[in-house]
């Protein structure tokens, strides 16, 4: 059987469970990062620009790429300085877009042609997202719910639709609340999951980051298997009904 991975930026990747770092201590970093299988960490540039003794690249395990974010830029300029900033950190290529609308497009190219790989978070509109691809995009992020409020899959028919009709790994970002929605999300053919606030409010976050992976490479077995198929009315037995015995 051939290798399950993805390609972002021209890495390859064969965990599909991206994990946020916001929202808990550095002291449970590693150990999230590492019951999570997770190749990718999201993380604020703010939070490496403090003392050496809370830099959050001190507990990030060695090998696992950072996605630094624009949290906190008010406009498309914030934004780019923030990604230079982070660059010039050590941070690497990637970044992640978090700011208005309007400014997603034109802040998309001006970083891609920079030599970014560039993942914009968006609210799930197939427009949106096939602009954001044109703009340089190497990613779609849809959410699949308020930020933060853990309430799930509340735009899975949007997703699906961008899912089904874009050419680029779409990763669910934002509002998965469980593992069971994380497995849902890979099993209608996201590409990985984005999750940070489900992990950080857990009462055990290396337990529950573990269970995150778990459900994800389920939900990724799944959709690869072939979802069997739904009726829309009536029911059918499993077994014939036929060769019954008889006096």
């Amino acid at each position: 059987m051939s290798k399950d991975t993805f390609t972002l930026g021209g890495k390859e990747f064969s965990s599909r469970f991206i994990l946020g770092s916001g929202k808990y201590s550095m002291e449970l970093i590693k150990a999230a990062v590492e019951n999570a299988g997770a190749q990718i960490i999201t993380l604020a540039v703010r939070r490496t620009n403090t003392k050496k003794s809370e830099n959050i690249l001190d507990y990030i395990p060695e090998g696992v790429t950072l996605l630094p974010n624009t949290s906190g830029a008010r406009d498309a300029k914030e934004a780019v300085r923030i990604a230079r900033m982070s660059r010039e950190l050590g941070c690497g290529d990637f970044v992640k877009i978090e700011i208005m609308k309007d400014s997603k497009y034109l802040l998309t190219e001006i970083l891609a042609k920079e030599g970014f790989t560039v993942l914009p978070y968006m609210y799930p509109d197939l427009y949106t997202a096939r602009d954001l691809a044109n703009a340089g995009a190497a990613a779609i992020m849809p959410l699949a719910s308020p930020i933060g409020s853990n309430k799930g899959l509340a735009t899975k028919e949007f997703i699906q639709i961008i899912i089904d009709e874009s050419d680029l790994p779409v990763i669910v970002d934002a509002g998965i609340g469980k593992p069971s929605q994380a497995c849902e999300a890979m099993e209608m053919g996201a590409a990985a999951i984005m999750a940070n606030t489900a992990i950080a409010t857990a009462g055990d976050i290396p337990a529950m980051a573990g269970a995150f992976k778990s459900a994800i490479e389920a939900g990724r077995s799944a959709y690869l298997a072939g979802l069997g198929r739904v009726l829309e009315r009536g029911a059918q037995a499993s077994d014939p009904l036929t060769g019954f015995l008889r006096d």
